[in-house]
């Protein structure tokens, strides 16, 4: 059988399929490549140099405020309104009243006698009980009140300003600063802090003579400045200067808290990541878990969890390469849990020895209070006395009263298990819940009774806030 030679011109249609056959093949893992795929790390290698990278998220830092106070405006009435004589421990006065905002037309009392499935259905939940998305949070990672940064720049030098965001709940939120300290050991120094702020500079000053030497290298280590995510020397942190880090006192000034936040580290992707509202250390040593959610077993775990992982969004690779502080269990680790365990609940003078009202020295309102707190209210399901709380977790599904959605970046859905923290000296500790979004303890008792569906009256909700003002 005769065969035909291939022609020039067939060999060239041949080589050219062939070659768009090539470049096909070559092309798809770029395509790919172009979906960026969800991970759980964080860039290792920058692509961007830090000058550009400070020069962009400076130019996108006030849009980015004006976002999150709009939507906090939108979600809660942010005026400045106090009670004259209601303080906290050392002075502050207290926020009071309902912040949250209702949809128009609708009431408390109207909200209580729907349920669950109708308030989800019709979207009556207020959005100040949804989930608070961080400040940015897409970008994340720890942001402090300017009257920290002010007095930590003043004693130290060291500025915690960040370049991308600040600080998004107002001073008259938050906790009195510098807050005072009391410790179980010496109740008769009442404040220890002297109202100053514990730094660096003055722990030796304040605690020598009071302490043991293991307990003031305790202190020591909690005001030393060790690496964190957005604060240390590489570039890609968030401080325009190289920063020293951040210390433990940063977030819980005096032992206590300056309702600085953060995200968790142990939630993936970005948006389901929860807000946190740094929590008080004092009482710690009537407490068996530690942690928002992360069920934490001892003080100790929490310390050195927090250094290892939760300073870096828990990506042990970022630890890495920007310098995490390995601490060492024995001898520091254990040191800085036996200062924090002698942190003490503020004085609560008008509790007895099993924390109840002394009907001698309370009001009518707040006996009635206390009434509700364990009766139809069912608050001492989870918080008992003496310190109000059960050591456990709990998951209040509220997700039963309003469908997911976005909110700036931030997933509104399920919170999970949540650990029951102490109620004692709650009023030095604005705002409430883990991650802020309860702005006074009239938002708080509105946002349990219909979580809780207990359906108090106005009369029963005023004097639980009253009671819980006691503790």
């Amino acid at each position: 059988m005769n065969q035909r030679p291939i022609s020039l011109k067939t060999i060239g249609l041949i080589a050219i399929l062939f070659g768009l056959m090539v470049i096909q093949i070559l092309s798809a893992p770029l395509a790919i490549a172009d979906e960026k795929p969800p991970t759980s790390f964080a860039p290792v290698v920058l692509s961007e140099k830090f000058e550009k990278t400070v020069s962009r998220m400076s130019a996108a830092k006030p849009k980015i405020m004006e976002r999150q106070l709009k939507l906090l405006n939108e979600r809660y009435d942010m005026s400045n309104h106090s009670i004259k004589g209601i303080t906290m421990s050392g002075g502050k006065p207290i926020q009071v009243g309902i912040r949250a905002k209702l949809a128009p037309n609708i009431r408390w009392e109207t909200l209580a006698e729907m349920t669950p499935e109708e308030i989800r259905k019709r979207g009556f939940w207020p959005k100040g009980f949804l989930p608070l998305p961080h400040p940015n949070h897409s970008e994340g990672g720890m942001v402090f009140p300017k009257f920290h940064i002010d007095e930590i720049k003043r004693q130290e030098g060291r500025d915690l300003t960040r370049f991308d965001l600040d600080l998004d709940i107002p001073d008259h939120f938050l906790p009195e600063f510098p807050p005072p300290i009391y410790l179980t050991t010496r109740l008769d120094l009442v404040d220890v802090s002297q109202g100053k702020l514990v730094t660096i500079n003055n722990y030796y000053d304040l605690f020598n003579g009071i302490l043991n030497p293991k307990q003031i290298e305790g202190v020591r280590l909690l005001v030393t400045t060790f690496p964190q995510q957005q604060f240390n020397q590489t570039h890609d942190r968030r401080t325009i200067k190289a920063s020293r880090g951040v210390t433990c006192f940063d977030c819980h000034v005096n032992g206590h808290t300056n309702a600085a936040t953060h995200l968790v580290g142990d939630i993936r992707p970005q948006e389901f990541r929860h807000r946190i509202d740094v929590p008080t250390l004092r009482g710690v040593n009537v407490q068996r878990l530690f942690g928002s959610q992360r069920a934490l077993k001892t003080v100790e775990d929490f310390t050195e969890f927090e250094q290892r992982a939760a300073y870096f969004d828990g990506d042990p690779v970022i630890a890495a390469k920007k310098g995490v502080n390995v601490l060492e269990r024995a001898t520091q680790v254990h040191a800085m849990a036996e200062f924090q365990e002698l942190l003490d609940f503020p004085p609560a003078p008008k509790l007895d020895v099993f924390g109840k009202l002394d009907p001698k020295k309370a009001t009518e309102s707040e006996l009635r209070g206390q009434n509700v707190f364990f009766g139809k209210g069912k608050c001492m399901v989870c918080h008992t006395a003496p310190y109000y709380t059960d050591n456990l977790m709990h998951n209040l599904k509220a997700e039963r009263f309003f469908k997911p959605q976005m909110v700036n970046g931030r997933m509104a859905s399920v919170d999970g298990p949540i650990k029951t923290f102490p109620l004692r000296g709650i009023k030095d500790s604005p705002p409430y819940l883990h991650d802020g979004r309860l702005l006074t303890l009239e938002d708080t008792v509105e946002f349990f009774n219909l979580v809780l569906e207990t359906h108090l009256s106005a009369e029963e909700k005023k004097d639980l806030v009253a009671f819980m003002r006691c503790l």
